[in-house]
């Protein structure tokens, strides 16, 4: 799907920037030029980017067990 119709920018383009460390808005706009000129694509990036950093977050050990 276009995120970003003046630059031609998908979601997939932007998650895979995300996987390949660039978890900060201002990295993808440097290299992608996401969100450089009307700006209304800016919100869907961060939903992405905020998407992608969580499936990214290794899970949490269990810390306590269950007494029967």
């Amino acid at each position: 799907m276009y995120v970003c119709l003046c630059r031609g920018i998908t979601d997939t383009q932007i998650r895979k920037a995300v996987q390949s460390g660039k978890s900060e808005f201002r990295q993808l706009k440097q290299s992608l030029e996401v969100g450089a000129q009307c700006g209304k694509c800016v919100r869907m990036t961060m939903e992405i980017i905020a998407a992608e950093l969580d499936k990214m977050e290794p899970e949490q050990p269990v810390l306590y067990y269950e007494v029967a």
